[in-house]
């Protein structure tokens, strides 16, 4: 499970701890503080155990209220307009990564948190769905 925030309603217990783009900076809460989480990271890494994390930057929440959705008041900030704008199976939208704001963004957040909360690497989601505008299906 990844340590992201999430608003992803439609889940069916995977997704309870991820996000999906409505803050990709937000450690999930469920589990205590930041804090708390930053001392199992530590704790793990005393242990020798490498903590990855499995990071989504394939699609954000459709969810206009606390996402990154229509962020800016229009379509395409941060995602595709058009046929390209939503993934259909997982009801969501997709970036756009031809956009430097978007590029940014996402690299920013991958640093993120590697500085803040010292994960040793990833696991990317949805690997498939950035490769492939048939999104792999």
């Amino acid at each position: 499970m990844t340590s992201q925030e999430h608003s992803y309603y439609a889940s069916f217990g995977y997704y309870l701890h991820r996000n999906i783009g409505s803050n990709l900076f937000v450690a999930v809460s469920r589990f205590g503080t930041p804090d708390d989480h930053k001392s199992l990271i530590d704790k793990a890494h005393e242990l020798g155990i490498l903590v990855l994390m499995d990071i989504v930057h394939s699609h954000a929440s459709n969810n206009v209220l606390d996402g990154l959705n229509m962020f800016d008041g229009t379509d395409g900030h941060y995602f595709h307009t058009g046929s390209r704008r939503h993934h259909s199976m997982w009801d969501s939208r997709l970036f756009n990564y031809g956009s430097w704001d978007v590029l940014r963004y996402l690299l920013s957040n991958a640093r993120w948190w590697l500085e803040e909360y010292k994960f040793d690497g990833y696991i990317f989601d949805g690997v498939t769905s950035i490769m492939y505008i048939h999104h792999g299906l």
